[in-house]
């Protein structure tokens, strides 16, 4: 014999036989209450669900292995010849508003633009 469920008000005993063990494994007497823990258990051979087991097997039947699409890098929003201008603009010493008022660009894209380039010289 073996306690499958216990509360306080009652305690639930089945008898161990093979049925009992694969249910056991399958996890259908855990506590509902509390999260599950590790991978779901893979779903008994040659069984067939009781009626009220048919959702529980459906949560039980582990999700298919998704491959993340590979990413490619975004392009940034400006051209390489405005990198390069804002680039030369910079070490002359214009103000980022001064390099974005030259590129026709807002003073905050001529800042990531410069901040891009310096960061990718780095590494």
């Amino acid at each position: 014999m073996v306690a499958v469920g216990m509360n306080k008000a009652a305690e639930e005993f089945l008898i161990l036989d093979e049925r009992t063990r694969e249910d056991m494994a399958s996890g259908k007497f855990r506590d509902q209450r509390r999260g599950s823990f590790g991978p779901p258990a893979p779903p008994v051979e040659g069984r067939t669900p009781d009626a009220g087991d048919s959702d529980h097997a459906a949560r039980r039947a582990r999700p298919q292995e998704r491959k993340a699409p590979a990413r490619t890098p975004a392009r940034p929003p400006w051209s390489r010849s405005q990198e390069k201008l804002a680039l030369l603009y910079n070490e002359q010493g214009l103000r980022p508003a001064e390099i974005a008022q030259k590129l026709g660009v807002s003073s905050h894209l001529a800042t990531q633009i410069i901040l891009a380039a310096k960061n990718r010289g780095k590494s």
